[in-house]
Parts: structure tokens; sequence; C-alpha cells
């Protein structure tokens, strides 16, 4: 079946260029149909922020300069009137200031020019309806606006006149028109530049996104196929690095499933094929032979009782050390008094034992307390305590030591037997060595390798010592 690979990077060159798309269509909307709204809107404030200042500096001797310098650099009309409509004052953006006559200077309006006709230029045409509204309005303030112009204006003082005189400020409103051609056309070349550049880091984009994406989902596909060979390029970003860890370490805990399961078949298969052979055997015996003979029988059910046990004692320590191997939990770590574990394991032994005849030497300091898991613990001394019965000497004598302190623990458990020749020590704490190589004295030969496992989530480290004929020592380290 033929996979999708460029689906992702399709999908992102889309997205893309739907956001461009959006991005300019945004941009000639404000541009082009809402700038001269924007531009009414924005003149509007400004002339009437405008009329605000005027009125504020209205009674100050150079109101005139300052009305001169805020139309021009305005760009705005400003007419001061009396309420009868005759000029006091007009600027504008080409005009600074006026004169009576050629040979006079500027003056303000006052008695004492009242005579005289200064230059100024006409009112506007709209200025009897906007002096007319101004005077019918309850606060002393009016607005004109059309298409074209927009006039603001109100009642204040001014310097030089008695009584109340009327500002007029006026402004173009259709002047964003060219400009708007302008940007227009200047918008027409940006937004095609734009689209091809974009689509051509759209192109990049996705392909540098698509590509790890890709190899991930390579290397994914063979995880499956027990091979996590394909190539995959860091660096693109935390998160697919991440993802790349982590397939990593799923195909290596695959791959030491897969070895367990391997060496589970390869060596567990003939440990359980021989019990349950026997128990099959003597099972016939029972019924075609010994069925009558009452002693007979006995025996044989006792040979099927044995090998039954030994079977579910196989079984139970590959599930604990299968659980060992392929939990992906931490254990649960708490404080644990281990000179109370180690007792209570001692203990179980010696009730155990002590009938036929075995020795139990204990010297077990008190109050010795690690970090750990008291079960997980526990287990792994009795794993040593039974190994050592299992190879114990003809004295059947078994040592226990455990000393420490601090946080640190130092457990011994040590036997009289035949001990283990220099070349297997390195090898005892494999899975199922001792039982291939030790003559089948162990269960299954999982124990050492349980009390390693458990040992080493306790971030500990596990030692034998041994000479050959004359005992061993188990030793595990703590803290």
């Amino acid at each position: 079946m033929k996979r999708k690979t460029n689906s992702f990077r399709k999908k992102l060159l889309g997205w893309f260029m739907l956001f461009t798309v959006v991005i300019f269509t945004v941009l000639w909307l404000l541009q082009t149909v809402f700038l001269q709204s924007f531009y009414n809107g924005m003149i509007i404030r400004n002339t009437v922020k405008v009329a605000d200042k005027i009125s504020s500096e209205s009674q100050s001797s150079d109101i005139t300069s300052y009305i001169d310098d805020v139309s021009r650099s305005n760009s705005i009309l400003v007419f001061v009137t009396d309420t009868d409509g005759n000029i006091l004052y007009s600027s504008d953006e080409y005009k600074k200031g006026h004169k009576f006559r050629d040979d006079q200077p500027e003056m303000p309006y006052n008695s004492g020019n009242a005579g005289l006709l200064p230059h100024y230029r006409e009112l506007p045409e709209n200025y009897a309806e906007f002096l007319s509204a101004v005077k019918d309005s309850e606060n002393g303030e009016a607005e004109l606006q059309n298409d074209d112009i927009y006039v603001y204006g109100r009642l204040t003082d001014f310097y030089g006149s008695d009584e109340k005189a009327v500002l007029y400020v006026g402004t173009t409103l259709n002047a964003v028109g060219s400009t708007a051609r302008i940007i227009r056309i200047q918008l027409i070349w940006v937004t095609l530049l734009s689209m091809i550049i974009a689509f051509v880091l759209a192109l990049f984009m996705s392909k540098s996104f698509s590509k790890p994406v890709s190899q991930l989902n390579e290397k994914a596909h063979r995880l499956g196929e027990n091979d996590a060979s394909a190539e995959f390029s860091e660096g693109f970003c935390t998160e697919l690095d991440e993802l790349n860890t982590t397939l990593d370490s799923t195909s290596d805990k695959l791959k030491k499933n897969r070895e367990f399961q391997n060496e589970l078949l390869a060596n567990v298969s003939h440990d359980l094929r021989t019990p349950l052979t026997m128990i099959k055997g003597y099972a016939e015996m029972i019924r075609d032979i010994s069925r009558e003979d009452e002693k007979q029988c006995a025996e044989d059910v006792a040979v099927i009782v044995e090998e039954t046990d030994r079977l579910t004692a196989l079984v139970n320590e590959i599930l604990e050390y299968s659980e060992l191997q392929m939990s992906d939990s931490e254990t649960v770590m708490n404080d644990v008094d281990l000179s109370e574990a180690v007792t209570s394991v001692a203990d179980s032994f010696e009730k155990l034992y002590s009938r036929d005849g075995y020795v139990f030497e204990r010297n077990i300091a008190e109050n010795i307390h690690v970090k750990g898991n008291v079960s997980r613990l526990k287990r792994a001394v009795y794993n040593l305590l039974d190994n050592a019965v299992r190879h114990a000497g003809e004295d059947k004598w078994t040592g226990i030591s455990l000393t420490g302190g601090s946080g640190k623990a130092v457990l011994s458990i040590s036997d009289h037997g035949s001990g283990i020749a220099p070349d297997e020590l390195d090898h005892i704490w494999e899975r199922y060595y001792t039982k291939r190589q030790r003559s089948g004295k162990g269960v299954s030969g999982l124990g050492l390798a349980i009390v390693k496992q458990i040992v080493s989530q306790h971030n500990g480290v596990c030692k034998a010592e041994s000479e050959v004929g004359k005992g061993s020592v188990f030793i595990i380290r703590l803290g």
C-alpha cells in the first residue's frame, strides 16, 4: 500500500498560502476600501483637538501666531469672527498673518483699528449655516460635514475682543483619493511579489517540516519490522528530537523483549518439558501399573507432586523476572528497616530447614535503614538464602551478615559448599546460567538474575567470592 508521504507537506503548504492570502486581503481592505473612512476619522479627531488647543490659548497675546502655526502644520483653515460674522482673524496652511495695508504691520483686531479693513480671505459658503448652528446649540459648539469638508467650531474668548468670538476650523476630507490610487498600484506589485516569495518560502518550509516527520514515520514503520535503522536528522525542533529519542528507547525495549522471548523459548522450553513429561509418565504408570499397589502408587503420586511444585516454582520465577525486566514504571521507594527484613527472611528459612539439620549463623546489625522497596529486597535476600541452602556443604552451614549505617548496607550470605570455579564467577548472575552449567541444583537458573535486577533497581551492586571446595560468599552493597 502506497503511503501518502506528502500529505503533511501539502497541508502545510496549503495552510501557509491561505494565511498569506488572508493577510493580503486584510491589507487590501485596510489600505483601499477602509482607508478613506480611517483617514476621515483621524482628520475629524485632529480638527476637534486643534480647536481645543486654540480655545485654550485664545487669551494669549500671541494667539494669532499660534493660529498660524497650527493651521500650517495641520493643513486646516481657521476663522475667528464675532457673532455677526465679521472676521477678526483668519489663517490657513498657505498664508501666515494678514496686513491691514501693504505699509502696515500685522495687528490684532481692536477698537483702535476697527475702521481699517484687513485683507482676509472670504468666508466659506457654509459659514452662515455654521454660524447659525453655533448660535442654536446649547453648548456653543457645532459641526458640519459632507463628502468633501468637515467644519467644527465653538464660541470662545479672543484676545483683543470684549465679546465672545466664533472659532471656525475646517479641513478637507477627500484628499486621500489620489493617495489611495497610488497605494492601490503599489499594493498590486507588492501582492504579486509577496505571493511569489510566500510560495517559494512555503515550499521550502513544507519540505523542511515534512522531511523529519517522514523520517520518523519511516522509522516507526521499520520499528514494527524489527528494524529501526531509518535515518533521522536531529536539530530541526526539540519535540521531534524527543520523539526520535522515544522511538529509539522503544526500539531498545522491543529488542530486549524479543531477546528475552527468544531466550525464554530456547532455554525454558526444555525446563518445562521435563517436569511435564515426568508428570505424564508417572500418571500413566499409576493408571496402567501401580494403581492397585498402594505403596508404589503413593511413591508415584509423590513424584508427580514434586514435579508439579518444581514446575510451579519455575513458572513463578519466569513471571517474576519478566515483570522486573519489562516494567516501565519506577519502583516505589520508601524507608526500609533492612535489619528487620533480613531477620524475617532468615527466621522463615530457619523454621523450614532446621529440622533437616541446617545451621543459620547470624550477624545482623540492628537499625540498618536504606531507601528501597521492602518486598523486592526481601525477595533478593530469599533468593540468596535459597541459593546458599541448595549449595550448602556437608555441614549444612549458612552464614548471614548485615552491616552498615547512614543509608548504606552490606549483606553477605555464605555457605561451605563446593564453591564456584573462577571462570564461572562472572557468569553466575546471568539468566539460566545456573540451570545450564551447574547440574540443575537451581529451579530455573533465574534466582541470581532476579537478585541482580532488584539490586540494580536500588542502585546497588552484586558481588560473589568463592574458592572451589571451600564455599562461596554472595555480597550485596546498597546505598
